[in-house]
């Protein structure tokens, strides 16, 4: 071998090794414009600004949830509320009832837990909706777009068409999760077909998933022998909160519980897969296994909320695009206000889903369309314009 090849090959190891400190030393880069994720970082928000959005974000929570304890088909004074509240908290011990008895049942029986049950399910798909974002880089993506919820409630539909209810409630769960990691699975597996991911394969084998999955439903549905198979699948698919109950409750805190905080332990590595699987992998992190794990634990968050509320859509897709304009790309930062947020908006959701034609009620999923339909629509607007087109 001659000694300028040599010199030449040294050369390179030394250009190699200086990039790979450069690297480790560094930021993580600027995220491509077209990803449409902005950049995490120290100063992407002030410590006094972060303060003031979370206490804001407090405020509103404790706002619809004094709303959700008034709100119904019997309207409760926000005094008495409270009351109520402060007496059941204490344990008794503060505040002497000069309350109706029948006001106590209603609050503490029913409105609590669907309160509860409102902002856990509106916390875990924001949280959710979040890390699929960073992990998959396309800011479209969420749990309903790329066919989790679809197949969640599959798999909590095909338990209910068999009769396969051997672990009661929690057979629902397993089945809602088994269903939404493998319909997630798939949709990945389908966008990666030639090594080569895009954004736009992501979301149509999404939209394509959640079509066969929802004629899978409806077949089970049309084929069962159960006449009231139909009305029980309904709540999976349009989603509600009429059937929360403190029995309910215990799976679904614990998860996202769980789920919030595995996440927060590892924003930074959250972080580091917006900046590119390159730079990530130069950073030490193991990408595929990271993204694998990440997968896994967004469809056990899906799959539970699933098998508790029905279908929800659009939460996880539209609270993490509000939280990062407010906070920031950070998630050390941003998975704590998503959850907050999300929490809040499920709850004001399920208000409007109850008030809006009272005594009556409209399914949650119906609202939170609605309102998640036309941002969408904004969001595929704003990234055509951001490559240039105008029609």
């Amino acid at each position: 071998m001659s000694e300028a090849h040599i010199t030449d090959k040294q050369g390179d190891l030394q250009e190699r090794d200086a990039l790979l400190a450069t690297l480790r030393a560094a930021p993580p880069p600027k995220v491509a414009p077209d990803i449409g994720l902005p950049e995490p970082g120290p100063t992407a928000v002030g410590r006094g600004r972060y303060a003031a959005v979370l206490a804001a974000m407090f405020g509103l929570i404790g706002v619809a949830v004094l709303a959700g304890m008034m709100v119904g088909s019997v309207t409760i004074p926000a005094g008495t509320a409270l009351s109520i509240l402060i007496h059941w908290i204490s344990g008794g011990l503060l505040l002497e009832p000069d309350w109706r008895e029948a006001h106590e049942i209603i609050i503490v029986q029913t409105r609590i837990p669907r309160v509860i049950l409102a902002a856990v399910v509106g916390a875990s798909l924001g949280v959710a909706g979040m890390v699929i974002q960073a992990i998959v880089r396309n800011p479209l993506a969420g749990p309903s777009i790329l066919g989790v919820s679809s197949g969640a409630a599959t798999g909590a539909v095909i338990v209910m068409r068999f009769g396969l209810l051997f672990l009661g409630a929690f057979t629902l769960h397993i089945a809602a999760f088994v269903g939404g990691l493998i319909a997630l699975t798939i949709v990945f597996w389908i966008a990666r077909t030639g090594g080569n991911m895009t954004p736009t394969r992501l979301v149509l084998a999404g939209i394509a998933i959640s079509a066969v999955l929802s004629a899978l439903t409806s077949l089970l549905v049309l084929t069962s022998p159960d006449p009231q198979l139909a009305a029980r699948v309904l709540f999976w698919t349009l989603g509600g909160f009429g059937s929360a109950q403190w029995s309910l409750l215990p799976i679904p805190v614990a998860a996202l519980v769980i789920g919030l905080g595995t996440m927060l332990v590892q924003a930074r590595r959250l972080n580091l897969l917006m900046a590119g699987d390159e730079s990530a992998v130069a950073l030490g992190l193991d990408v595929e296994r990271f993204r694998r794990a990440m997968f896994v634990l967004t469809a056990g968050l899906t799959g539970i909320t699933v098998a508790v509320s029905g279908v929800i859509g659009f939460v996880g897709l539209i609270m993490p695009h509000i939280v990062r304009l407010m906070v920031g790309a950070d998630h050390r930062k941003a998975l704590p206000a998503v959850a907050l947020l999300g929490a809040s908006f499920t709850i004001a959701a399920d208000l409007v889903a109850r008030s809006i034609i009272a005594p009556l009620e409209l399914p949650v999923g119906i609202v939170t369309a609605l309102v998640g339909g036309p941002f969408f629509i904004w969001l595929l607007r704003r990234d055509a314009r951001s490559l240039g087109v105008t029609r």
